[in-house]
């Protein structure tokens, strides 16, 4: 399995950090290539289906999700439940530091972890242009998702901030892929 951690500290209530990223319809809105988050069933706690519209290049995908479990307020489980051998994690943590920002909200860590195993990809999954071949495009989309996590944990730490500033995200790939 590969593996790829993308850490970072959010000056935000631990409790409403888990109650943001409960809500997963709205990804949509932190990521280049995630379209649509369509709620299935369920209201984001275990056994929640959601249907993700992925487009990339001249390829779209729709890729079906489950939450498997949560412990609120620290950790939100997920796997992919077809096409491919994947799913991860969204863990919230108290910091250990005592310090805060100017508002005096404390930081905590939150963190999206994501496994995933490329040859498990079923190539009867995408409808794949002619002369194109499916290890190619997993070649190519492979190294995206490094760049697609990054991207979501930053921007939604802006949200949760509600203002803009450099984000310091913790990056841990066990992969030759990312």
């Amino acid at each position: 399995m590969d593996e790829l951690v993308v850490s970072t500290e959010v000056y935000a209530d631990p409790e409403d950090v888990y109650a943001f990223l409960l809500d997963f319809p709205q990804y949509a809105n932190y990521s280049e290539y995630l379209r649509e988050v369509k709620t299935v069933t369920g209201d984001g706690g275990p056994g929640t289906r959601y249907a993700l519209t992925f487009a990339w290049w001249k390829i779209s995908y729709t890729a079906h999700s489950r939450v498997t479990g949560v412990e609120q307020p620290e950790r939100i489980d997920w796997e992919i439940t077809k096409d491919i051998d994947a799913g991860g994690r969204w863990r919230v943590t108290p910091a250990a530091t005592d310090g805060g920002d100017a508002d005096g909200d404390a930081p905590c860590e939150v963190a999206l972890e994501v496994e995933f195993d490329p040859g498990s990809a079923s190539p009867d999954a995408l409808d794949i242009p002619r002369l194109v071949s499916f290890d190619w495009v997993l070649k190519k989309a492979i190294p995206l998702i490094r760049g697609e996590a990054e991207r979501v944990v930053e921007r939604a730490v802006r949200d949760l901030e509600g203002s803009t500033r450099d984000v310091d995200l913790d990056v841990y790939v066990d992969s030759d892929r990312i």
